[in-house]
């Protein structure tokens, strides 16, 4: 097995043999059309590609070094010593957006950590189609795992001979094997072609060249064969067509565009065609004509290189909006998020996007056009003829270098302005469609060509937030209709005692947790006073806390003690098993003589303000969470309030923030209540809760629960 000679990888040394084999025998095992392995450097954290297998690694050269501590598969297997199995193009997406927006292709990945002992050498990687919605079966699992270690253990014997594992400089590219020879009179039939037929491997070498390629091309068979296919084809080799390249490589799905063979000489317009294969990539090129718009880094081939450094910003703009957006929750979030990241980023002005419901595109959010004027767009059907149909119906974006541009491909559409630039973006999610999205530029701009592919790897994953934004949208109602079913819409009216209680929902995600409050009447003239927090948000979570208020409204009823009616919820909330726990204050109050009694289950301590302003944290004996051990128990603690009283129950969302202790926190309601004064009870909940109720960013719903004792025996 021989390297690539112009790969710039080392001679073949025992290392080198031992990874070449692994790879290609992996990639075999699992049915894959590429591989390789990630060595360990003599730079701490930092691995090298030493071996790549069915890939032109001219193509994939930004992928060629990798730190241990980056957000991607091959480091999170390398740093956990686990296997990272990515199936499809979502998988990966969610788990590892910074990989899709450098590469967004349908693919399948398959990492492997190799390991012997303590010993961590690096990882084996295996690229395959992809298999939506199919998880890695048990035999490829055990396959990859067998080829890991057993190259595994072939290192560690160099190791042990004096041998150092490690990987410096450049890749080792490993072609695979040779497919078999193909069926007689194959050449004679290709040759009556018109077109150019080549046919590459997966390291981009071309081998098969028919005779139409000689006149099409101006290179004989001899000038062609055992080159690479864009340094035989040096136009081939412009950075905007680079993206089509990669695309192939990484997919089976079949790339066409048209392209130009420069300037000098005069070249026309051609048509490519590739056609990915598990053993290569075969290449068809015909005469073609101008197309009706073509970007002027095309028509212009000397025009839209960047140096390595802007090529390399361009890769990684997609991560900051790619961390931004997976924090983003809602649409308009994720909106929010594209409008500060996306525009300052490329230098735009404006933005729209638009989301498909019932065939029919709506316009969904908008930055920096004149007011009212996309009003006419909102509600088109997918028949109509604009760029903001098209490039979600055809999937491609659309970039228009100037409005005179715009106003040609699309004659008598209404323009925003005579001077800019417009692209774009189709917004597709796994292959459905979601809406699409327009950028908009004061002034007459080009594309580059990386620009035109982070843009489009970013419409990517913009769409993928979108469909998830909207699935979250849907939830969210469901949660918030269900959780204002279940609470309580007005408490008891009783002599002697007063009651107030506040609700409000958290800010991130405006997502609806599981905190809840009630006041119930038991019989004997005393009351119940209950508040609670089930863990989690969204609907799972608004359903738990409707059962448990049944779960304590029923026990309360049977008059039974404090402590029967926080184990018996506990026991109920342990059999029905929903995966969630929660915590819960239970007090009963006797109005007419103050005399209380008090069960804490994990909850924060309530605070009790004095007739004279006093204001304690109380120290109520307490039990487990909720639903954690059905035969737990549940001390009662006895306390008397005052005439002039004022019980704060409360949930957690009102006295944690985020880096701050909750002690904190506690103190800061505490003061806050004493601080109060006579007054409204209703005003005092209004004191409380509003502050906390004016931030923006307010990570937990909040339920707050107060009683004032107005009378009764001193």
């Amino acid at each position: 097995m021989t390297a690539r000679p112009d790969s710039g990888a080392p001679a073949l040394d025992a290392t080198a043999q031992v990874l070449a084999r692994a790879s290609v025998g992996a990639v075999a095992a699992v049915g894959g059309y590429a591989g390789g392995v990630y060595l360990r450097s003599g730079r701490e954290g930092l691995l090298r590609l030493a071996v790549l297998t069915g890939l032109p690694g001219r193509l994939f050269r930004p992928w060629w070094r990798m730190h241990v501590n980056r957000p991607y598969p091959v480091a999170e297997a390398y740093r956990s010593g686990q296997s990272v199995h990515l199936p499809d193009v979502e998988t990966a997406m969610r788990r590892f957006p910074q990989l899709m927006a450098g590469l967004p292709f349908p693919f399948g990945s398959l990492f492997e950590p190799v390991t012997a002992g303590t010993e961590r050498f690096g990882v084996l990687m295996v690229l395959r189609a992809p298999t939506p919605g199919v998880a890695v079966g048990a035999v490829d699992r055990e396959r990859l795992r067998e080829a890991a270690d057993g190259l595994a253990r072939n290192l560690a014997e160099l190791t042990a001979a004096g041998e150092p594992v490690i990987w410096e400089g450049d890749p080792l590219l490993v072609p695979p094997p040779a497919p078999a020879g193909g069926e007689p009179g194959a050449r004679e039939a290709v040759d009556r072609l018109s077109h150019a037929v080549l046919s590459v491997d997966r390291q981009g070498v071309i081998g098969f060249v028919n005779a139409a390629a000689e006149d099409l091309l101006g290179l004989g068979m001899q000038q062609l064969r055992g080159r690479l296919l864009w340094e035989a084809l040096p136009w081939l080799g412009h950075p905007a067509y680079e993206d089509h390249l990669r695309a192939v490589f990484m997919s089976s799905e079949p790339v066409h565009f048209p392209a130009r063979r420069g300037r000098h000489p005069p070249g026309g317009w051609l048509s490519v065609n590739l056609y990915p294969g598990v053993d290569g990539v075969t290449v068809t090129i015909g005469a073609d004509e101008k197309p009706a718009y073509a970007p002027a880094s095309v028509v212009e081939p000397a025009a839209g290189h960047a140096s390595p450094a802007d090529r390399a910003a361009a890769l990684y703009r997609p991560v900051a909006l790619a961390i931004a957006l997976t924090e983003a929750v809602t649409a308009r979030q994720v909106s929010a998020v594209v409008t500060d990241e996306l525009l300052p980023a490329f230098g735009g002005r404006q933005l729209a996007i638009y989301l498909l419901d019932e065939r029919h595109l709506h316009l969904a959010w908008e930055t920096g056009f004149p007011k009212g004027f996309l009003n006419r767009f909102d509600g088109v059907g997918l028949d109509v003829r604009l760029p903001g149909v098209e490039t979600l119906t055809s999937g491609r974006p659309l970039f228009f270098e100037s409005m005179e541009h715009l106003a040609a491909a699309y004659p008598g559409i209404p323009l925003d302005a005579h001077v800019g630039a417009r692209a774009f973006l189709p917004l597709i999610a796994s292959g459905r469609p979601v809406g699409s999205c327009i950028l908009g530029f004061d002034e007459p701009r080009d594309f580059s060509p990386e620009e035109r592919t982070v843009l489009t790897a970013l419409a990517g994953l913009i769409a993928q937030a979108l469909a998830r934004a909207r699935r979250y949208d849907s939830e969210a109602a469901l949660a918030r209709g269900l959780q204002s079913a279940l609470l309580p819409h007005r408490l008891p009216v009783r002599e002697h005692v007063d009651t107030v209680g506040r609700y409000l929902p958290g800010t991130q995600g405006m997502d609806v947790g599981g905190d809840w409050y009630d006041v119930i009447e038991t019989g004997g003239g005393r009351l119940a006073l209950v508040i609670g927090d089930v863990q989690g948000h969204g609907v799972a979570a608004a359903a738990t806390m409707g059962q448990l208020r049944s779960a304590v409204r029923a026990f309360a009823l049977t008059s039974s003690t404090p402590d029967q009616v926080v184990a018996g919820t506990n026991r109920m909330l342990s059999d029905l098993d929903p995966g969630q726990f929660a915590s819960c204050c239970y007090v009963v109050l006797d109005p007419a003589t103050g005399s209380a009694q008090a069960v804490r289950a994990g909850h924060p301590q309530p605070l009790l303000r004095h007739p004279d302003g006093r204001t304690d944290v109380l120290d109520l004996a307490g039990g487990l969470v909720l639903g954690i051990d059905p035969e737990a128990t549940y001390p009662v603690t006895g306390l008397r309030l005052a005439v002039g009283s004022v019980l704060a129950l409360y949930t957690d969302g009102l006295v944690e923030k985020p880096g701050i202790d909750i002690d904190v926190g506690v103190e800061r309601l505490r003061a806050a209540l004493a601080a109060t004064g006579p007054g409204p009870l209703t005003e005092t909940a209004d004191r409380l809760i509003g502050e906390a109720g004016g931030s923006d960013d307010r990570p937990d719903d909040i339920a707050l629960l107060l009683a004032a004792r107005t009378g009764g025996a001193a």
